[in-house]
């Protein structure tokens, strides 16, 4: 029973959701997150909120408890992993222009969605030889990890894949374009904007941390690791904790992005 209060998890979720009043609610979830004494990361937009928490069950529960009591933010999806230490450093409730930034002004993603695939089908659909299968994320996560048959765009930013989506976008006339990302909203974004166009996208519901969940034998689909952005820095097919060596091509680096993106908070 103690093992199971004192055990540590990791919730990553987020809504694209009209907020009228971004300071009142971030002062709301920092109060809260602070009361339930969960550690992490939530950004506040008038596009909706993006979190990543670590706490205790219980903790984590008195987050989701009050977030679905409020109509926003009912029914998030929360994807879910085991945490061997705590993870984060300390509790950040930041204002932001955007959730998540495309790089392109007045995208609406409380408005415009791509199509949703549930792991089940997915594993279906990128056997097709007619689908475009495009890894959302940046080329150091590729390197770590990715679907088979998946297209690294090679950016460094996510800024910058826009620009390699609408560059290719003349070649997939005839295609299914299918992508993927880690947890599902830099797909969202990306799909909203080309949803706004009249260009139809596939995207992964929950992204590859919900497919590891949901799915069993998940690394015939996925080949490595899965990149998250906290002290652990990846994650197996079973979402466990793992570290990848690494390749020689980074040794000598000097950015903070060393080789697996960021810094660990905490060791």
């Amino acid at each position: 029973m103690l093992q199971g209060v004192f055990a540590l998890f990791h919730d990553a979720f987020y809504r694209f959701v009209r907020v009228e009043n971004p300071p009142e609610l971030a002062a709301n979830l920092e109060e809260l997150c602070q009361n339930a004494g969960v550690l992490g990361t939530i950004l506040v937009a008038q596009e909706g909120i993006n979190g990543m928490l670590c706490g205790t069950d219980p903790q984590l529960q008195q987050v989701r408890e009050a977030l679905e009591g409020d109509v926003r933010f009912a029914n998030l999806m929360y994807k879910r992993s085991t945490c061997p230490a705590q993870v984060f450093e300390r509790l950040r409730v930041r204002l932001k222009a955007e959730i998540v930034p495309l790089g392109i002004a007045g995208v609406d993603a409380t408005r415009f969605k791509g199509v949703d695939v549930a792991p089940q089908q997915w594993r279906e659909l990128i056997g097709h030889d007619d689908v475009i299968l495009i890894d959302n994320r940046n080329s150091f996560e590729f390197t770590l990890g990715h679907f088979k048959g998946a297209i690294n765009p090679g950016v460094d930013n996510f800024r910058d894949f826009a620009e390699y989506i609408e560059q290719h976008l003349p070649q997939w006339e005839d295609k299914t374009i299918a992508m993927y990302c880690t947890g599902g909203i830099r797909c969202e974004k990306t799909s909203a904007w080309l949803a706004s166009r009249g260009i139809e996208i596939l995207q992964l519901e929950g992204g590859i941390l919900h497919y590891f969940q949901q799915m069993e034998h998940a690394e015939e689909d996925y080949d490595g690791t899965c990149f998250v952005f906290d002290a652990r820095q990846e994650l197996d097919t079973h979402c466990n904790t793992t570290k990848t060596p690494r390749p020689l091509e980074f040794e000598g680096t000097v950015s903070k992005f060393l080789w697996r993106g960021m810094e660990p908070e905490t060791v």
